[in-house]
């Protein structure tokens, strides 16, 4: 009998499904795609059952359900916070607070209940958490038989970062950035200060960066401001952030816009407005400090592991201006970037994690080839049922006989500066950026030519911002710079609670269940939750539970 795992990611955003039949990736899609709703974060109902019809499979006959990460520890994050900002943060802990003692918090039932839709059977559900959901998205379909592996990302649980090492069916995590310092988060909120939307906007800063001026005593000025009082950037790659600028910890929005000015010099950018220069500038220059911590987390990797390889997954890794420069530099002799390497790539991730780590089975690897199938995992369309679509909505539409006249048309319309959207076969499961239905004019931007602290203000800012914070923090933040180490990345065994992690993933096959219940582990005496919100740990949750 077949063993089918259907992966889910979903609410928060881009919210996916994925489904593994026998270790063979067999379908996935976003839920945009069926919704129309771009980044949709409701549960993929349409997504799930697209990839249960292409398998020819109901939902009765699955072995398993998957979620892409644990609930409970980023609840237990969430508290952590609030209490440790507080009495900052009170507005915003209400409203978080609301949706998740509502409904979020009680993760397994939602998902029963969506999932009756599909099917009344009691399908185990497992929680893998969420850096090892990209993980495992990461080095399992790659080429590799070994492969250092880099998960960079806003944040998971607590994970910001994670360098970890993939050997056949295992994967060790070595080293952890906890949250709030994360460069996914730094760089989101510059998406937010220049005018884009956080969490879909990403793409559109790094777009913007090559627009900035090298040779800008301004581009350099904001570089240098952003290592001396927002960013203090390590040797290995990792972060520390001035939380005094910082405001997604415990507020509504990324960052405060009034100490930003005043660092800059020029207000926050409204959305759709003119792009002015000081703008494409901050953009170069934020691309320029995200891309030296990825390159310096790689060589850390390297020299972590010493595998020749790198795998990439995250929605940091989406970052291909980065990725192209740490593919040149030679770190690694071979690079492979997971597609779908944001949230959405986590329905997929899971499924494998519970697939060779919970199941034990063993990869089967193809020499040189990956198992992503050019990512073409979504539906596909025949001619007749195009042309119907287009008749319904009184579309334009040209059939074309050769391949060659498509594309000498499309070319002449990229020549004349139009936007083409390009479908052919099934959907990809990967983002879609820069795509439209029709072709669309393109206003032209003045193109630049393209580029290639003082620590103490930092410490000090995050000393004060982060006075209870700093006993789980990897790095121990003080007023003085001769303390600060010049690593920030931990081993997972110093994680929140010290919760067992791939010590228990890679032990007996026995004990691996208890890496995917979302458990909280025991805690410290000296946490400083408050009683009422500590839940019981005298017994752990088995792995179905929530």
């Amino acid at each position: 009998m077949k063993k089918a795992i259907l992966g889910i990611s979903a609410f928060y955003h881009d919210s996916a499904a994925a489904l593994l039949v026998d270790g063979k990736i067999v379908a996935a899609a976003q839920e945009e795609r069926f919704t129309r709703k771009k980044h949709d974060s409701s549960f993929p109902i349409h997504a799930c059952r697209y990839v249960l019809q292409e398998a020819g499979l109901d939902y009765n006959s699955l072995s398993a359900v998957a979620f892409y990460e644990k609930p409970f520890l980023k609840f237990e994050r969430l508290l952590e916070t609030y209490h440790a900002f507080a009495p900052s943060g009170f507005v915003s802990f209400g409203s978080a607070m609301l949706a998740w003692i509502k409904e979020k918090i009680f993760m397994r039932r939602m998902l029963r209940k969506s999932l009756a839709e599909l099917g009344d059977a009691q399908i185990p559900i497992y929680f893998p958490e969420h850096h090892l959901s990209h993980a495992a998205s990461a080095f399992y379909p790659s080429p590799f038989e070994e492969s250092a592996i880099l998960t960079i990302d806003g944040v998971g649980e607590w994970a910001t970062t994670t360098i970890g090492r993939g050997r056949g069916k295992s994967i060790e995590i070595l080293k952890e950035l906890h949250f709030p310092h994360s460069i996914g988060l730094l760089y989101s909120a510059f998406t937010f200060y220049t005018g884009f939307a956080v969490n879909s906007g990403e793409y559109k800063l790094m777009g913007l960066a090559p627009y900035g001026n090298p040779d800008s005593p301004r581009a350099a000025e904001y570089k240098k401001k952003m290592e001396t009082e927002l960013v203090d950037l390590r040797k290995d790659g990792s972060v520390i952030l001035n939380m005094d600028y910082f405001d997604y910890a415990t507020g509504l929005k990324m960052a405060n816009e009034t100490k930003w000015e005043k660092l800059f010099g020029v207000p926050r950018r409204r959305p759709e407005s003119e792009i002015s220069q000081p703008y494409m500038d901050m953009a170069l220059a934020i691309q320029q400090v995200t891309e030296e911590s990825v390159l310096r987390l790689a060589a850390t990797a390297r020299a972590l592991t010493g595998c020749k390889n790198l795998v990439m997954a995250g929605g940091v890794a989406l970052n291909c201006v980065a990725n192209g420069k740490l593919l040149r530099t030679g770190t690694f002799d071979d690079l492979w970037i997971q597609p779908a390497a944001g949230d959405a790539g986590g329905a997929l991730g899971a499924v494998l994690a519970v697939w060779h780590i919970l199941y034990g089975n063993v990869r089967e690897l193809v020499p040189e080839r990956d198992q992503m199938q050019g990512s073409y995992l979504g539906p596909e369309f025949s001619s007749k049922e195009i042309t119907r679509t287009l008749e319904k909505y009184g579309a334009h539409g040209r059939h074309y006989d050769e391949f060659r006249c498509l594309a000498e048309d499309v070319a002449r319309k990229l020549v004349e500066g139009n936007v083409v959207g390009w479908f052919q076969e099934e959907w990809n499961s990967v983002p879609v950026r820069w795509v439209t239905a029709a072709f669309s004019e393109m206003r032209e931007i003045p193109r630049c030519r393209r580029s290639s602290t003082s620590k103490s203000n930092i410490a000090k800012a995050s000393a004060r911002s982060l006075p209870r914070y700093s006993k789980r923090m990897s790095a121990n933040i003080s007023n003085s710079t001769a303390s600060l180490p010049t690593c920030c990345l931990s081993p997972p065994s110093t994680r929140i609670g010290k919760r067992p992690f791939l010590s228990v993933i890679t032990s007996a096959r026995s004990t691996n269940a208890s890496i995917f219940s979302a458990r909280i582990s025991p805690r410290s005496p000296t946490s400083t939750i408050p009683r009422a919100f500590r839940p019981s740990v005298a017994k752990p949750i088995p792995a179905t539970g929530n």
